[in-house]
């Protein structure tokens, strides 16, 4: 395994690992169960694979610019003027493929944005300033959250995680 040179190569490589058990957890759960929630007030499966990629395009999209302004628009907006993709798919292999190439623009923007530059402070939603790095950060721990999730539904549909699987090392 090769060791990250930088700090933000760290990230980056955080970030890799995550997004692909993410998408191992998506590959689990079979395309016709994409409509499904565990319970009313809870997003599909569908509904919760394209958050997590618009609240990833949204954050690339605003973390790689100069001007990064998490107060541009209001959330909503915000996430429509950076997620166009996300709500374009609609099948399971459409999800995938978008999580992959989202990782791959995603690591090329921020590697251009440069170690300095991610490491620049910006404001965030709360008006609290903190680096650009230290909210991807947040991203990363988002998507690791909402993995999280996918494997509760994957339980709920009667289906071994892919974590689980790869834990006992089938």
């Amino acid at each position: 395994m090769n060791m990250p040179v930088s700090i933000l190569e760290e990230a980056l490589t955080h970030w890799k690992d995550t997004r692909d058990g993410l998408i191992e957890e998506v590959l689990v759960l079979p395309a016709g169960k994409f409509d499904f929630r565990p319970a009313p007030e809870v997003r599909t499966v569908r509904e919760l694979v394209r958050h997590i990629l618009e609240v990833a395009m949204m954050m690339t999209g605003e973390l790689t610019r100069e001007d990064t302004d998490f107060h541009r628009a209001p959330w909503p907006k915000l996430l429509k003027m950076h997620a166009g993709p996300a709500y374009q798919a609609e099948s399971k292999s459409d999800f995938v493929k978008l999580l992959r190439s989202q990782l791959k623009d995603g690591t090329q923007r921020f590697r251009a944005m440069g170690e300095i530059g991610m490491l620049q402070l910006i404001t965030n939603f709360d008006g609290t300033r903190g680096s650009r790095l230290a909210w991807f950060w947040g991203g990363v721990a988002h998507e690791s959250h909402h993995r999280g999730q996918l494997t509760v539904y994957a339980r709920c549909l009667g289906i071994e995680p892919a974590l689980t699987r790869a834990i006992r090392g089938g």
